[in-house]
């Protein structure tokens, strides 16, 4: 599974707004019809560390995490049954994970698909169409594994998945995802060989007007309640404030007018923070006169996988890793403070790399 985020909702929430908000690239906005020919985007993971380790070790290049954004097209109510269901509902199953546009403002030249903006009759509506789709999975492989239980040697796993399915099934004909099912570890570990959809975890986007995002409304606190209940992050951007700010050139005109609405960072940096932590990502730095770079590692990563991010080389001929905190480095002030102070680490092959260290690795291929 590619670590990606889909960007799913309904028709004119403003999903193509945000994704171009963004990725600064012009994105087709589209309905159903196009589901064909999704946008893709690498988007930067904004990082003052990064931005710090740079000013301190003034290198030649600095290069920040990245992350993939898929803008996929609306979905309006029995999408899942018209032309091009198959192309579509593929979108979705190829991301990791879920960014759910809820759109939570008032607009009259922006006709909603129902004609009238209610958040949480959209959040129905979307998932209802995701479940429907689900339970049609269901429904097909359930009948195939009960070919597979006149087999002895598929039996066990059979009876295992189809356990499962038993459990999910009433929820998807409610119209809630799988994922709010209780599984066992076996049969969550089953299940995902059909790749369900509501499975998937899910973080939701309230597209606000300015008002909303200074102050809220009444749209974005239904999302948040959803939210809440689900056990779901919920981020609250302006789509046409993101726009305008993503235009402004420098660094400085970006904080005033991020200060200006009270905000000490943007919506959409708000958001791809969301969406790497859901992803199970972390970062951690390599920093010299060459090159201050932010490396995507898993949650539990040890120092062998961090140094194959780099290199396999790296990997296979690991020796220890020389290992201290960004904290430490801020509050020292240099790299050699940093040692005199008993702050480096050798580390091995067991360390478990954490969130913000600083790594240099040693290795012998």
């Amino acid at each position: 599974m590619p670590l990606n985020c889909g960007i799913i909702g309904l028709p004119t929430v403003g999903k193509t707004t945000i994704f171009t908000a963004l990725t600064r690239v012009k994105a087709e906005i589209s309905n159903y019809s196009s589901a064909k020919n999704p946008n893709l985007g690498i988007i930067a993971v904004p990082d003052p560390r990064l931005d710090r380790l740079t000013e301190m070790f003034k290198p030649r290049k600095k290069v920040p995490a990245t992350v993939e954004f898929v803008d996929i097209a609306g979905l309006a109510s029995a999408a899942s049954k018209k032309e091009g269901a198959n192309q579509f509902l593929a979108h979705i199953r190829d991301s990791a994970v879920l960014a759910h546009v809820v759109r939570c403002f008032e607009d009259p030249e922006v006709p909603h698909v129902s004609n009238r903006v209610s958040p949480a009759d959209d959040i129905e509506m979307l998932h209802l169409e995701l479940a429907l789709a689900d339970l049609e999975t269901v429904d097909k492989r359930s009948e195939k594994l009960q070919k597979e239980l006149k087999d002895p040697a598929k039996k066990k796993d059979a009876e295992r998945e189809l356990a499962a399915y038993a459990k999910i099934r009433p929820a998807l004909q409610e119209g809630r995802p799988a994922r709010s099912v209780a599984l066992e570890p076996e049969e969550a570990e089953a299940v995902k060989r059909s790749f369900l959809i509501t499975m998937k975890r899910e973080i939701y986007v309230c597209n606000a007007d300015e008002e909303g995002v200074r102050g809220g409304n009444r749209h974005i606190e239904a999302v948040r309640k959803i939210a809440q209940a689900e056990g779901a992050e919920c981020v609250v951007i302006c789509g046409k404030f993101e726009s305008e700010l993503a235009d402004l050139e420098s660094e400085e005109e970006k904080a005033e007018f991020l200060a200006e609405l009270g905000l000490a960072e943007s919506g959409l940096s708000a958001l791809i923070h969301a969406v790497y932590h859901l992803l199970g990502l972390r970062t951690f730095f390599t920093a010299g006169e060459d090159e201050c770079r932010a490396w995507t590692i898993h949650v539990g990563d040890k120092a062998p996988a961090a140094a194959g991010t780099i290199h396999t080389d790296f990997e296979k001929g690991f020796i220890k890793a020389e290992v201290y905190r960004y904290d430490d480095l801020i509050e020292y002030g240099s790299e050699h403070a940093v040692k005199s102070a008993g702050k480096l680490r050798l580390e091995g092959k067991e360390y478990v790399v954490q969130d913000g260290d600083v790594m240099f690795f040693k290795f012998n291929v």
